[in-house]
């Protein structure tokens, strides 16, 4: 009996050791695609997407600004809330004079599906600024993916040299974060 039962929990072991290792290869990971953390303090991974006119639009073509990188949608009721907010920040700081930049961009990556909604709302909102991006594939845009962005609005405040200084900015916050940049107005 003793025999039954060794042999048994043996197997019992090789089939949970196999189930595991089977499960965390297959398990999805909420790893980016660059293996660069989005994290305050690390280089913000690149972004390559197409503006509303289609043409590809690189993240890095905005280096030498401080850059928001904002993850919203136009079925986004908090995102649409903060929008103002956007437009306030680009209203103020767009012309104002850095201590170490060129001035201030908004890099829009919408995760919307449908462009005439992604179009309408920037329209509606005021988005005035040029950078809106989008792939139109939702949730599963590689963006959101790299970015680990799990829930909208989200953004990132880069430096001019790429440097991830900032997340998660709302209200007055977002404006006490680049008010630390702005040399004069």
């Amino acid at each position: 009996m003793s025999k039954i039962n060794l042999t048994l929990g043996a197997l019992a072991l090789m089939f949970f050791t196999l189930g595991v290792f089977h499960l965390e290869g297959s398990a999805p990971r909420s790893e980016n695609l660059q293996g660069t953390s989005p994290t305050v303090g690390n280089l913000a991974p690149e972004l390559v997407i197409n503006d509303v006119k289609g043409k590809k639009l690189k993240l890095s073509s905005l280096k030498g600004y401080y850059v928001l990188v904002d993850f919203w949608a136009s079925w986004c009721g908090p995102c649409r809330k903060e929008n103002p907010n956007l437009v306030e920040a680009w209203n103020k700081y767009n012309k104002a004079k850095f201590k170490n930049a060129k001035g201030f961009r908004i890099y829009s990556v919408s995760l919307d599906t449908k462009k005439e909604a992604w179009l309408n709302a920037i329209k509606a909102d005021g988005l005035v600024w040029k950078q809106h991006v989008s792939d139109l594939q939702g949730w599963k845009s590689p963006a959101a993916a790299t970015y680990l962005v799990n829930s909208i609005p989200a953004n990132f405040l880069l430096d001019p040299n790429g440097t991830i200084v900032a997340t998660n900015l709302r209200g007055l916050d977002l404006h006490k974060a680049i008010d630390n940049y702005v040399a004069s107005f």
